[in-house]
């Protein structure tokens, strides 16, 4: 997560950006290399392993998730305890995942960038106009094609990956790509996202993280420790102790008078 990282995620949005403004129709081009005109269908949706390939992403992405939200867990009802992982960490891996395929991607992009998928445009078989990356005026009424949400999380491995050890970091960081890229593919080959939906998804997806791991832990005047990150954890655990070391001898108490 260096400046050479954020050169090339720039770079490539605006080569990206500017090529498919300009000739917006290769969006169409890449998406008809994967329609059957004869049968009207986008021949590798019809494959049984498709959905079973992004349903495994899916729980990939929740398992490596997990640990985080355990220790937030742990933390809140064993207050005392060490985390399981690093509270930075954790506060990292859940905020990138709430905020970029969550957040931007699925509440806000996918929900009001009215851009039709490629199996909806008229020309790949639908019924709705083609408009390129830019517009926001299709005819898409919710759960639209810009930006690519599967590739987003996806991508979004990105966080763990640039919080491996050095000598692994490099290797993490191509893993992640190339996991994003195969799923932004599936969608593309499935008429499920345009090429430009999934490239700026891994773009606006990586600026995300690389702006939070700058806060949490490279920037001097903003970086965090884990003490910080779990004090308030901390006493959310011991008001929840707290208040049910209070309501369980009242119990107790009410239980004895009864009997």
């Amino acid at each position: 997560m260096n400046r050479t990282g954020l050169a090339i995620a720039l770079a490539i949005a605006v080569v990206v950006g500017v090529l498919f403004g300009v000739y917006p129709r290769l969006d169409l081009a890449i998406s008809a290399f994967f329609f059957d005109p004869h049968t009207g269908l986008f021949v590798v949706n019809a494959q049984p392993w498709v959905n079973h390939t992004r349903d495994a992403a899916r729980y990939l992405i929740a398992l490596i998730v997990a640990p985080a939200f355990l220790a937030v867990v742990g933390k809140v009802l064993l207050p005392r305890r060490r985390m399981l992982v690093g509270g930075r960490t954790a506060l990292l891996l859940i905020a990138t995942l709430a905020l970029g395929p969550g957040l931007l991607t699925n509440g806000i992009l996918k929900d009001h960038w009215g851009r039709s998928r490629p199996i909806d445009v008229k020309v790949l078989g639908g019924t709705d106009r083609f408009t390129p990356w830019w517009d926001a005026n299709g005819d898409c009424p919710t759960n639209c094609s810009f930006v690519a949400g599967e590739a987003s999380g996806a991508f979004w491995t990105l966080a763990p990956a640039a919080l491996a050890p050095p000598q692994w970091r490099a290797a993490a960081y191509a893993g992640a790509l190339t996991f994003g890229t195969a799923i932004g593919l599936l969608r593309i080959a499935g008429g499920g996202h345009f090429f430009t939906d999934v490239v700026f998804a891994g773009v606006f997806t990586f600026l995300l993280i690389w702006l939070a791991h700058g806060l949490i832990f490279r920037w001097t005047a903003t970086r965090l420790s884990d003490d910080v990150v779990e004090w308030p954890l901390v006493k959310v655990g011991e008001a929840v102790r707290a208040a049910l070391s209070a309501i369980l001898p009242e119990r107790k108490g009410k239980t004895g008078k009864l009997s």
